[in-house]
């Protein structure tokens, strides 16, 4: 039976870091798949606007398993102050819930 809602975490990171990022996540039983997509980001930091080209991590786990790989993130992240959030499943299918369930469980 599954014991935490899924969660997907949603973190940039420089395209260089992200393939590292991903396989500790899963290694780390934090997250039971992340894919890996290339992105261009463009923000603003230290009042001047940057663009660069960077990945987007979207992480499967659960909302038990949540805070722990935002810590990790936080921790393993090259950035000082990374884009972390969180999107809450409403309506996974079943048979994803338990695999992802069974991934992450320590």
């Amino acid at each position: 039976m599954p014991t935490g809602a899924p969660v997907t975490a949603y973190v940039t990171a420089p395209r260089a870091a992200a393939p590292d990022l991903a396989d500790r996540l899963v290694d780390a039983r934090l997250a039971a798949c992340v894919n890996v997509v290339p992105c261009t980001s463009t923000y603003r930091w230290d009042d001047a606007v940057h663009e660069d080209e960077e990945s987007i991590l979207l992480a499967k786990t659960t909302a038990d398993r949540y805070p722990d790989l935002v810590d990790r993130v936080v921790e393993w992240h090259p950035h000082d102050v990374p884009c972390v959030e969180r999107i809450d499943a409403a309506d996974a299918h079943d048979p994803f819930v338990a695999w992802c369930d069974d991934a992450v469980s320590e």
